[in-house]
Formats: C-alpha cells, sequence, structure tokens
C-alpha cells in the first residue's frame, strides 16, 4: 500500500518485478536491491547500485529509483541525480576495466556478466559511431555494462565516452523520476508496462537524427 503522505523511506518494498525470470539469483538479487528502499539508507543504496551496475552488477538502479520516488515525490529529482551522478561515475569504471585490465578479467565476464558474442556486437557498433552507440546504452534497457567495459577495449575516445554518458543516463533517470513527480503513483504501471517500447522508439528516433544529420545536412 502506497504511503498517504511523503516519508523519508517507504514502510515496504514498493514495486515488484513484472515477469518471470529463470534464474532464482537474479530474483533474489532484485528483492535484496529493492528492500533498500524500507531503510533509512535508501539514497545511499541507490548510489551503490548504479555505480556498480555501470560495470557488473546485473540488476539496473531503476527499480530502487522509482521505490525512491513513489515514496518520496518531491525528492525524485534529487534521486535521478544521485543516479546519474554515480551510474556515468562507474561508467568510467567500466572503461577503466576494459582499458586496462581487461586480459586478465575476461574469462570472469564472459562466464557471469556478458556473452562474447554480445560484447563483439557492442564492439562493432563502436566501430561505426562511438557517440551514438554510448549514449544508445546510457539510455535504453541495452546493459549499460557492456558498452562502458567494450569503451575501454575499443580505446574510444574517453571525453566522447563521458560526455555521452551524462546526457544517456541523465535523461533515462531524469525522465522516470519526472514522470512520477509529474503524475504520482499512477504513472509507474505505464513506465514497467512501456518503459522498454518508448525507449526503443526513442532509439529509433535518435539514430534517424544522425543518419539525417549525417548524410541529409
Amino acid at each position: 500500500m502506497l504511503p498517504t503522505q511523503e516519508t523519508n523511506f517507504p514502510a515496504a518494498p514498493l514495486v515488484r518485478p513484472r515477469t518471470w525470470n529463470p534464474f532464482p539469483w537474479v530474483r533474489y538479487l532484485y528483492d535484496w536491491v529493492l528492500h533498500w528502499a524500507a531503510t533509512p539508507y535508501g539514497v545511499a543504496a541507490l548510489g551503490v547500485l548504479a555505480f556498480a551496475e555501470a560495470s557488473f552488477f546485473p540488476v539496473p538502479p531503476d527499480v530502487l529509483l522509482v521505490a525512491l520516488c513513489l515514496a518520496s515525490p518531491r525528492r525524485s529529482l534529487w534521486f535521478a541525480t544521485v543516479c546519474s551522478v554515480t551510474s556515468v561515475v562507474g561508467g568510467i569504471g567500466g572503461y577503466l576495466i576494459g582499458a586496462f585490465v581487461w586480459e586478465q578479467v575476461r574469462p570472469f565476464f564472459f562466464a557471469y556478466v556478458f556473452s562474447p558474442s554480445t560484447f563483439e556486437r557492442v564492439a562493432n557498433l563502436y566501430r561505426e559511431n562511438a557517440l551514438a552507440a554510448v549514449f544508445t546504452a546510457g539510455l535504453t534497457p541495452i546493459p549499460y555494462k557492456v558498452f562502458t567495459i567494450a569503451a575501454g577495449v575499443c580505446d574510444v575516445n574517453f571525453p566522447v565516452f563521458v560526455v555521452a554518458s551524462v546526457f544517456g543516463r541523465s535523461l533515462r533517470f531524469f525522465a522516470v523520476a519526472g514522470l512520477i513527480r509529474l503524475f504520482g503513483p499512477p504513472i509507474k504501471d505505464f513506465i514497467d508496462r512501456y518503459f522498454n517500447l518508448l525507449t526503443v522508439a526513442f532509439t529509433v528516433l535518435l539514430v534517424g537524427g544522425f543518419f539525417v544529420v549525417r548524410y541529409l545536412l
């Protein structure tokens, strides 16, 4: 049950996974992440989660961001700021992993974090357009960690990587927080149901924009 007035943290987790997941340990991690919303350490947990998810952690920070925003809508933009900043810093950490220790840690990442085929597809995207690749990864449900590490491995221009990450991650998290602040709890179901579809549509428009700029203007 949602709180009737704004509080520092909710009395209980507010959102649950929408779809079945065949990996029980992922569901366990999801619930573990979500339980932080019911503690005084929700904001700190959000920052740690956003940082870790950018390089290795499997659960996206959106689940905790939504729970915190629903509990305290007036602080939604602050939550989005924490999430964006720590995610970008975590992305820089992922870049450094790819740039300096990839050969040592590659077996672990290919075994537990992402597949070699996914990594190769991302590397190919970087060869085509690094800025569009990072921006798209920062915004959409595509695992950001694959892009951050691959950027370091592929020696993507570091300032380009940081700028694209800032814009992509900020737009994603502020969009979620802003919708909750404007519309309150009813928007949660809409975000849950259509988030992937909306971000895919936005990505199509983004790629179309790059095409127009590159070939028609």
